[in-house]
């Protein structure tokens, strides 16, 4: 018989963030495929006898195409395992988890989602920013900063210089010069406030507040390691680096703020 395939989002990094499903599931693995981005900390939760399968992907490299890890999982399945698919944030946030779930709906196979906290959860609740605040944003949006294959960043700028509405941008590290500038074109203010940060939610958290006309540079002159997300909007101008709001006392003595003087 077939096993089945559960789509497992492992959260923002922290293993104290993931559901209780997903950690039970976890300890009881029999082969994990995962991602470049599951942080080390829940990776360590996956019991030493589990078949672990890399299939990360990173800018302008993709290690094992989205083809071959969808043929995989139905191979494992088929061989009987019950496997885990873990990725980092949600599998349905810029997960390609619903992608991964046609292709084992089509083999036959039976799967499951578990849900994660998506990564702009995390870096809210990690650096105090709201991503919705009366009077400073009364929405908020998630958006892709990395077309699949390198194709061209074509969002509707338009519809995105809302400065009613948070932005936060996933994937957006290389083109983040870009988006700011087309963002700017579209009619957002220059000093709009960003809030970048990487590793969110583990020791090896990284801030950096800029605004929309500076956050190129800034990039340039002290790039950050992937993943990361960035906060755009009035509410990123609620982040105070002298407060540094510290969810949990480990992360004290590691926690880097690369400022923009």
């Amino acid at each position: 018989m077939a096993g089945k395939v559960y789509l497992i989002g492992a959260g923002p990094g922290d293993p104290d963030l993931l559901t209780v499903r997903a950690a039970k599931l976890l300890q009881a693995a029999e082969v994990v495929v995962h991602d470049r981005l599951v942080s080390p900390e829940i990776m360590a939760l996956i019991p030493a006898p589990a078949r672990r399968i890399a299939v990360g992907k990173a800018a302008g490299l993709h290690s094992v195409p989205q083809d071959r890890i969808n043929a995989l999982l139905v191979e494992l399945a088929l061989e009987g395992q019950t496997v885990i698919r873990l990725k980092g944030g949600d599998p349905l946030i810029f997960g390609r988890g619903s992608e991964e779930a046609e292709e084992l709906a089509a083999a036959g196979i039976s799967y499951a989602y578990v849900p994660g906290i998506t990564a702009a959860q995390g870096v809210s609740a990690s650096t105090g920013v709201p991503l919705t605040h009366r009077g400073l944003a009364t929405g908020v949006r998630y958006v892709t900063g990395h077309r699949a294959r390198d194709a061209v960043l074509d969002l509707a700028w338009d519809s995105l210089a809302d400065p009613d509405t948070t932005l936060v941008v996933y994937m957006g590290a290389a083109n983040m010069a870009e988006i700011a500038a087309r963002l700017i074109a579209a009619g957002m203010p220059v000093d709009l406030p960003i809030l970048a940060v990487a590793h969110a939610t583990t020791p090896r958290e990284v801030r950096m507040p800029s605004t929309l006309a500076q956050i190129g540079a800034d990039l340039a002159r002290a790039p950050m390691e992937a993943p990361v997300l960035f906060i755009i909007g009035r509410v990123a101008g609620l982040y105070d680096t002298a407060a540094l709001p510290l969810p949990r006392e480990l992360r004290a003595p590691q926690l880097r703020v690369v400022g923009n003087g």
